[in-house]
């Protein structure tokens, strides 16, 4: 029977997860088996750079984590080897980083997953990962909004030099007219 401290341990580590968990917008499981001590500091570090928390659980402590967050639908996923891969505020990094990892190596492999407090099925969770980041989603949205507003530049610098080439120049049209007038005075006077 373990000891009332490492007890209290426990208790305070299921409390600790609990809480990042329901913190979380997203967050996958993921089988971690396989992989050498180079990949996978290689992969806390990518994971740590994208603001993705990343821990190794045991099963045990992840289930009763899970209680009363509405994601007991993850229990089943829960046997042997297990990491959690939590994210506060990007929604598809943890999946992204790690569908890029769990294809390049034959043992590590995601589990399940979730989203806003919901689990999400392996489909979902596939195509969360072939999102971009966040920030190429803004740029592309950005130049979606620039677009039509580039274009009509465009337009109006083309019509502006289209007028320029076809129209003759302002200042000779208007110099004979105001020569005639002054011509009309000069013999006005020579006629009286």
């Amino acid at each position: 029977m373990p000891s009332q401290v490492v007890l209290e341990a426990k208790k305070q580590q299921v409390a600790q997860i609990h809480e990042n968990i329901t913190k979380a917008c997203a967050g996958v499981i993921v089988d971690y088996k396989g992989i050498s001590v180079a990949d996978d500091t290689a992969l806390r570090k990518e994971l740590r750079e994208a603001g993705v928390q990343y821990h190794v659980v045991k099963n045990t402590l992840l289930k009763l984590a899970l209680d009363g967050t509405g994601l007991e639908g993850l229990d089943s996923v829960l046997e042997g080897t297990t990491a959690l891969a939590i994210s506060e505020d990007d929604y598809t990094a943890s999946a992204r980083i790690l569908s890029k990892f769990a294809d390049s190596h034959k043992t590590f492999a995601l589990k399940g997953g979730f989203l806003d407090g919901e689990v999400i099925s392996m489909e979902k969770l596939d195509a969360l990962a072939k999102l971009p980041t966040r920030e190429v989603l803004l740029t592309q949205v950005a130049c979606v909004f620039q677009a039509p507003m580039a274009s009509f530049a465009r337009v109006i610098k083309a019509l502006a030099e289209k007028k320029a080439e076809g129209a003759p120049a302002a200042p000779a049209a208007e110099a004979p007219a105001e020569a005639a007038p002054a011509a009309e005075q000069a013999e006005a006077p020579a006629a009286e």
